[in-house]
């Protein structure tokens, strides 16, 4: 079950701030504090065996669901005129002429796609319609043997390397042999076991691609 991490006291911060290896153990509990205030929004157990891989687990996120604030591209190769660029509202749902409101959100765009089509299929000569997401951005969290841990937003899609590359390996700390990837998947949480090290080294080709709000952990080599 999961279980809260502790946060720096206000004591430990005053007894170590001019400290160089005070400083390290400050911005590591913090770096804990982060990680544990997330996962504590998660609902349900995770076990405790990393999830074995599946090819959708590694694929990139062209399967993603959209959310509201995404801009969507919707293009009819018969009928130009009716080519659109669509923002998802809060509500989750855009207006789209012609054919009145069209629920978005929760949607992948494939799915999107079929939707719009079903709507304009009356009104078109050429039974076709391509619906691509834009633009999004999406949060996923870096905490561990980083330099810079926290919060990424992520605007296209990214590897968990590159994701740790952005904020910034700690080479001289980081254990990439055995980095952890906690994703949520409804009410459960799925763990992954990453072995980055044999990527940089070649000797891995599959990269795995990051969804919204992934929590990745690099722990420090043992000494």
């Amino acid at each position: 079950m999961n279980t809260a991490l502790p946060s720096p006291t206000n004591l430990e911060l005053a007894e170590h701030r001019h400290s160089p290896s005070g400083r390290r153990k400050v911005a590591a509990a913090a770096s804990l504090a982060l990680l544990g205030s997330v996962l504590l929004g998660f609902s349900g157990c995770q076990s405790s065996q990393p999830t074995p891989f599946t090819p959708e687990d590694r694929a990139p996120e062209t399967s993603m669901k959209l959310s509201e604030g995404d801009l969507v591209r919707i293009v009819f190769p018969g009928a130009t005129n009716l080519n659109m660029l669509q923002q998802i509202r809060r509500d989750g749902k855009m207006s789209l002429p012609l054919v009145g409101e069209v629920t978005a959100a929760g949607l992948t765009p494939d799915e999107l796609e079929k939707e719009v089509l079903r709507l304009y299929e009356p009104q078109l000569l050429q039974k076709e319609v391509r619906v691509a997401l834009d633009s999004s951005a999406y949060p996923v969290y870096v905490n561990g043997a980083v330099l810079r841990p926290g919060k990424i937003m992520l605007d296209r899609p990214m590897t968990a390397l590159e994701a740790i590359s952005e904020a910034g390996i700690n080479h001289a700390r980081a254990n990439l042999k055995k980095v952890s990837v906690t994703r949520r998947e409804g009410a459960t949480l799925k763990h992954y076991e990453l072995n980055l090290k044999a990527v940089l080294e070649g000797k891995s080709q599959t990269p795995f691609y990051l969804k919204p709000s992934d929590i990745i952990f690099i722990p420090e080599k043992k000494i």
